[in-house]
Order: C-alpha cells, then structure tokens, then sequence
C-alpha cells in the first residue's frame, strides 16, 4: 500500500474555511467570478451573437485530451513569452482535473523507485510527499528570505546524483509568492541539460505577475525535456470548473502522461472545457487577467502598509507575483521570539473571524523550524473582506502582541 503523509494545507483549509462568518485570508485564488461575470470581460463585439454554453450540445465523453480550442488557447498563454521559439501547439498540451491532477500525472507517468527528485522548499506539499510516495528518493532544495527565496544555482549544482531523475519547481512560488529571475532560470535549465534531467515547472500561479520581475515560462526555455503544469484556478480565478493542464514539448513525455492519465481520467466534463476556452479565448483573456493583476496590486498595497504599520510585530518578504506571501509574526518587539503559529492561527479565527494558514505546519512538516512564526496569507480576494480581516488583525496584535 501507497503511504502518503496528511495534506496539512488541504486539511487545514477543510477544516477551517467554512467557518460561519469567517473572513478567509487562507484562500490562493484570485477572487472568483461568476459566468455572468466572465461574459463581460469579452471585448469582441460580437459577444452576445452566440451563447456561451450551447444547451443543444450532447454531452458525450468529448475530446478524450481536451478540445483543440481550449488546447489551442492554453498553448497560446505560452507563445506569448518572447523565448517561445517554435510556438507550443495543442498536441503539447493535455488537459486535466485541475493542476493537482496534472501534477499527480507527472510523477505518477515519470517517476518510481530508485529515481532522485530534488524539489524546491518550501512549495505545495504535492510535490515532494508524492514522488516520496511513489519510491523516489526526494531531496529538498531550500529557499531562505535572506535570499529573497530564490534558488541556490551553485546548491542544486551539488544535490545532483547520478539518478536525479527530476528537478521541480514552482514558479511562481507557493507559500512565498516569490519569482525564479529569468538568468537562474537559465542556469537550472543550462544544469539540467548537461545531465539530461527533467524539469518540472509548477507554473499554477503564472501569469500573475504583479511586481517588476515577469520570467518567462520553463517550457519556454528551449529545452524540451521541461513538462509545466497550470490550471484556471489561480490566475484565471476560475475553480469551480476543475481544468488544469500538462504542457511538454518532449513527445515521450506527453505520450507517458497520456497513457498514465486513461487510468484516471477519460475526459474533462466539456461544460468544463467550453468555460475555460471562452475564457482563455483572444477576445476574453488579456481583460480577464487585467482584471486579476490590478486586484492583486490593490490588495497588496494594502497589505504592505498593514506589515510596515505593524513592523515590530510583522516581517516578510514582499512578493512579487501569484495570490500568497509568507509574514512572519513575532511577540515583544521585532526582535521578539516568533509566535506559535499554529495555535496563533487557531485564537485569531476564534477570536476575530480571520483565517489563514501556519507555515510550520502546512510547509515545515517537522523538516525545519524555518516557519516558525510565519503564516501563510492569500490576499487577492475581494478587496473589502482583506480590508476588513487587516482591520481586525490589527485590533488582535494591539490587544495580545504588543
């Protein structure tokens, strides 16, 4: 039997996010919008000369890979990097049960006993707890924010055995919200085509960039040997319908991913894939992202100014892209001992509604005390619940931190 460790950010998340009148600055996507909402970010001007779901369609198991269009669309987000030379095309892509499918699918197709994975840390546990699960030998690659939590090119250099199979990444970074800057990028990519190893991108936050730094994509790289992995959740704040993707110029990869994905999955519900092909569509996606970025930039600015007018109590490093970022919370001054965060997440939802995440818990997992204190907050929801958790935040830290 398969022995996988809790899903500490999913159970957490199971647990607390339906708590009644609860102000959730946990949630990573951006804040999600209705099919009435998606229809007026279409800037063609025949937007209403069709529906967007034709009730006379049968619904049948339809394409088994996701439809051309959607596919064609998802290839297209991609094409848009500058380095993309040749351009990605629908047969790169196959279209899953959201990203956390898509990377299940990865692993699942690419890695087994006797591979070494080196994956970024911290990151969703996903990627590092399941090619554990599946026998690989996993070694984490440690951010620090004294680095910015960007990668150590000259570290990952040394981590590498004669069976690294794989090195994954996210980017941009889940929980730090952090950017790998295009020359690292280059460097990992330069790494791991001088020992023929594949680089698996968690991309599931691009293209939310909202700082100065905007990294192309690793599949952009000119390497084939990449396999990305995205969905609508995040960027595209679209959940509910459950689409995400693998992307891979490296045929035999795409054909492994195929063959492993028809004991999971035989298709996608297409009211799933028309939703997301409308919203991926030329006409519909540039103002749909707009809309995502510049509530990202709003909120971030609020939350800057939360952490600078609490900076004996707040530390973090800003984030430059996704929906997360890491604060840290400490007690009796900025050079105070770091809360307990876990039971300090646990008495501000009890005490004030506001919920959010303790890194030591959902990112450390017992591997380092390199969390302790920081907390995990998603903060492109809807303006006026992030203004009003940091409004009762504030009362929490003046009452019992300071």
């Amino acid at each position: 039997m398969v022995h996988l460790p809790a899903f500490e950010v999913e159970q957490w998340m199971d647990k607390y996010e339906n708590t009644p009148g609860v102000l959730n600055i946990a949630e990573t996507c951006c804040a999600s919008i209705s099919i009435d909402e998606l229809v007026q970010f279409n800037s063609s001007q025949e937007k209403n000369a069709r529906p967007l779901i034709d009730f006379s369609t049968r619904l049948t198991y339809g394409a088994i890979r996701g439809s051309e269009e959607l596919r064609r669309n998802i290839a297209a987000t991609y094409n848009e990097d500058e380095d993309t030379t040749p351009p990605l095309s629908p047969e790169d892509v196959i279209v899953t049960q959201g990203a956390i499918s898509a990377n299940h699918l990865v692993f699942y197709s690419l890695v087994g006993p006797g591979d070494h994975v080196i994956c970024v840390f911290p990151t969703y546990q996903q990627l590092y707890s399941v090619p554990e699960s599946l026998g690989a030998e996993v070694s984490l690659w440690k951010l620090t924010p004294e680095n910015a939590y960007i990668p150590d090119v000259a570290e990952l250099e040394s981590m590498i055995k004669s069976n690294t199979k794989m090195i994954v990444i996210n980017n941009p970074n889940n929980p730090t919200g952090a950017t790998i800057p295009k020359p690292i990028l280059e460097k990992i990519i330069a790494i791991a085509r001088q020992h023929d190893i594949i680089v698996f991108s968690d991309e599931v936050y691009r293209p939310l960039f909202h700082g100065t730094e905007a990294p192309p994509s690793a599949i952009s790289m000119g390497y084939p040997k990449v396999v990305a992995t995205s969905s609508m959740s995040k960027a595209w704040a679209l959940a509910g319908i459950r689409i995400g993707w693998v992307a891979s110029r490296d045929s035999s990869i795409i054909a492994a991913v195929a063959s492993a994905r028809d004991y999971t999955t035989i298709s996608v519900s297409q009211l799933d894939d028309v939703v997301a092909r409308y919203a991926l569509s030329p006409a519909v996606r540039p103002r749909l992202l707009a809309r995502n970025v510049g509530l990202a930039r709003t909120n971030l600015q609020l939350l800057e100014r939360f952490v600078s007018e609490h900076a004996a109590t707040c530390s973090w490093v800003r984030p430059n892209a996704g929906t997360i970022c890491l604060v840290r919370f400490s007690k009796g001054g900025k050079n105070g001992a770091p809360v307990d965060d876990e039971a300090f997440c646990r008495d501000v939802l009890d005490k004030t509604k506001v919920m959010f995440l303790p890194a030591s818990r959902c990112f450390g997992h017992g591997k380092t005390d390199a969390f302790d204190g920081f907390v995990r907050i998603g903060y492109v929801n809807e303006t006026e619940v992030l203004r009003q958790a940091l409004e009762k935040l504030h009362a929490y830290i003046v009452e019992h931190l300071q």
